[in-house]
């Protein structure tokens, strides 16, 4: 499947565009992205069968808004703040974090959440960001792309005859269903009002 990449991400359509400005700004995004992605990944609410973390909205959201290479370059950065030992993680602590705590059971899920952002900012880059049921195929696909990694990594370390998907899955779907409306219904409408503000 070809996919155009002629749009502009949400982003690149305010501020400067060129120069060193350009890269102020650009600095000045994955300063705040790293920090967006910390503090939704400590949002928690109450939900059926387990708690919703907002977490993977928050990566979902960003790699559309920031595109492929700056959302990389944003994930890549948040993953090394997490590494460094600060507590980012939807389940770290001061007592679980660092490098210990990514290669345990949510390593595979953070390489998705990489994979992940570079699949929506591509997606976006091709438009799919301006209407909500492209958005809710991209989030779909995105979502995927997280539990890939995550289902082959928590096999690999627990083995293949746990209960994976039970642990790493299904608990998840209900939560993820509703996360998945709501990013895909908040890039068009950021859209909609920053052309209604230009107007």
């Amino acid at each position: 499947m070809t996919i155009a990449q002629n749009r502009s991400v949400l982003v690149e359509s305010f501020g400067a565009t060129e120069g060193t400005a350009l890269r102020l700004k650009q600095a000045a995004l994955v300063v705040a992205g790293i920090a967006f992605l910390a503090i939704m990944a400590k949002i928690k609410v109450p939900m059926w069968p387990v708690p919703i973390t907002m977490g993977t909205f928050g990566v979902l959201t960003l790699g559309a808004a920031y595109g492929a290479r700056l959302g990389l370059v944003t994930i890549l950065g948040y993953m090394l703040v997490g590494a460094l030992g600060y507590d980012v993680f939807a389940g770290s602590s001061a007592e679980s974090n660092g490098l210990t705590y990514m290669m345990g059971g949510t390593g595979g899920y953070l390489v998705g959440w990489v994979m992940a952002v570079l699949l929506l900012g591509t997606l976006a880059r091709a438009g799919w960001d301006r209407s909500a049921p492209k958005m809710a195929g991209a989030m779909l696909l995105g979502n995927a792309l997280i539990y890939v990694p995550g289902l082959i990594w928590l096999g690999m370390l627990y083995g293949w005859d746990k209960p994976i998907l039970e642990w790493g899955l299904t608990p998840f779907l209900v939560g993820d269903a509703v996360k998945l409306a709501l990013a895909a219904m908040t890039l068009p409408l950021a859209w909609k009002a920053l052309g209604r503000a230009r107007g």
